[in-house]
């Protein structure tokens, strides 16, 4: 570390208005020789002061910025609401956003006859370490901060955060990333249907005139699922490749002229369960999304190693809308069209997107994720507990049975924690079980939007304390007048 020197520690103390004496040159010297009060001085009397590396910066262009994101972020609207930089602002004052079923200006009004939202799969809760972590996980961006397309590298992706991601996996233990290409895209959404495009483009085969024609692949995924690839494929409506439902179907149907690409989402959405692909064979491209494969949903019996596996960082951290999102390709020509596609479809993955990625990584894997992955698992494993309570009264409704599993990353079996609850109407007259609930204040996600019967709705359990709890006390009365 450097010492300051004498003229610069009296300019300092002169500066934060501190009597500077006339002291004889020996006490002096002993001054700025201690070490100690030196980084006294420099780190904590004087408020505007950073480490990077090993030097020392005051702040400048960015204090104000610095002050006005804590100044957001300190109005707490009595806990059921926040403020953020870019909400609203009525005469230069910053606006509460109210969690659902709260109002007023502080958010401290529950609305009593509000609908509770359980519809969504907003995965915010784990708000409450991201505010605990506010030092290490918040990002200041310059404005002149990467101008361009690329990296120093002529690419589209941070090697740094690519170098994060392989780490996060090694300490996690859920995939096996050996042999394989990284993309970065926004979101798993966007890397699906890339590798939906990738894996769909078929050689020519000659048809019964004697002419040429491209076989369109069929894109399945078994019940239930949640529709993106159903919504893509359908939307896009290419020539090479469509839709067709649920692979189980085909197991007995298919033969080799037809070729399919099955999407398998392990645990999955919205039941929680770990699952495996149907349909096997040469003609047969499998597509993983691991988008809950990390330990606060599930326990990692060990490292997924698939050719094609797709993660995003909506799940993971929570933040949805940053967009962001990464796969791992074990074949180069897959990888290639891949990377093509990303680059037409939107020049690759945004660099603000990818220097925030960089920093919440970070900031979970600074003590190898216990903390992070400890406090997600046990938030979600508290919650099940207590919707299971409240259901397990009832002879009205059911809800999943999930086992346990041997987890590597806690090193020990771990209880069911999963993003959802996929809850059943019992009675037979209950055909509309998303109706049921919402007679009741509890608006959740029907069956059939993931193709499944419509006596099933699922519950969103990642949203904040707020509508989680409102959730059980709606469910507690429901049950109740059985």
């Amino acid at each position: 570390m450097q010492i300051c020197s004498i003229p610069s520690i009296a300019k300092l103390l002169i500066s934060m208005k501190i009597h500077v004496p006339e002291l004889p040159m020996i006490m002096w010297v002993v001054l700025i020789s201690s070490i100690p009060l030196n980084n006294l001085l420099i780190k904590n009397i004087h408020p505007y002061y950073i480490n990077i590396g090993r030097d020392q910066h005051k702040l400048s262009w960015s204090r104000g910025a610095a002050e006005e994101a804590e100044a957001v972020a300190s109005i707490s609207c009595s806990g059921h609401g926040r403020v953020a930089l870019d909400g609203m602002f009525i005469e230069g004052k910053p606006i509460c956003q109210c969690n659902s079923c709260y109002g007023g200006d502080d958010c401290s009004i529950l609305l009593p006859d509000c609908a509770v939202d359980a519809h969504s799969g907003n995965p915010r809760f784990l708000e409450p370490y991201w505010r605990k972590n506010a030092a290490s996980s918040t990002v200041v961006v310059a404005g002149w901060h990467r101008l361009g397309y690329t990296y120093e590298d002529d690419s589209y992706m941070s090697r740094e955060l690519g170098n994060v991601i392989q780490k996060l996996h090694a300490v996690v233990g859920n995939a096996n990333t050996t042999g394989k290409y990284i993309l970065f895209g926004a979101g798993a959404t966007q890397l699906l249907n890339a590798a939906i495009m990738s894996l769909s483009q078929p050689p020519s085969q000659h048809s019964n005139d004697g002419g040429n024609c491209l076989l369109r692949t069929n894109v399945v995924a078994s019940a239930p699922f949640y529709p993106v690839c159903k919504m893509q494929t359908e939307m896009y409506n290419s020539l090479n490749f469509k839709w067709r439902g649920d692979p189980s179907s085909w197991k007995n149907k298919s033969d080799s002229s037809e070729n399919f690409i099955e999407v398998v989402t392990s645990p999955s959405n919205p039941e929680g369960k770990l699952k495996d692909p149907v349909l096997k064979g040469a003609s047969v491209k499998t597509i993983y999304d691991y988008a809950y494969y990390w330990p606060h949903y599930t326990g990692i019996s060990s490292p997924a190693n698939t050719d094609l596996m797709i993660f995003t960082l909506s799940k993971l951290t929570g933040h949805g809308g940053s967009r962001f999102g990464w796969a791992f390709v074990k074949d180069k020509a897959v990888y290639e069209r891949m990377a093509h596609y990303l680059e037409v479809n939107s020049v690759g993955a945004s660099q603000d997107a990818q220097l925030r990625a960089l920093v919440l990584l970070r900031t979970v894997l600074k003590d190898d994720g216990r903390e992070f992955f400890g406090f997600g698992h046990k938030t979600l494993r508290e919650r099940l507990v207590k919707l299971n309570r409240s259901l397990s009264k009832s002879k009205r409704f059911s809800l999943q049975k999930l086992s346990p599993h041997n987890c590597s990353f806690f090193n020990q079996v771990t209880d069911p924690s999963p993003a959802y609850g996929w809850v059943k109407c019992v009675r037979e007259e209950d055909r509309d079980c998303a109706a049921v609930l919402k007679s009741a204040g509890i608006l959740g996600k029907k069956g059939s939007y993931f193709s499944a019967d419509d006596k099933y709705v699922r519950l969103n359990l990642i949203g904040n304390q707020d509508d989680f709890d409102l959730l059980l006390r709606r469910m507690d009365t429901l049950v109740s007048q059985e």
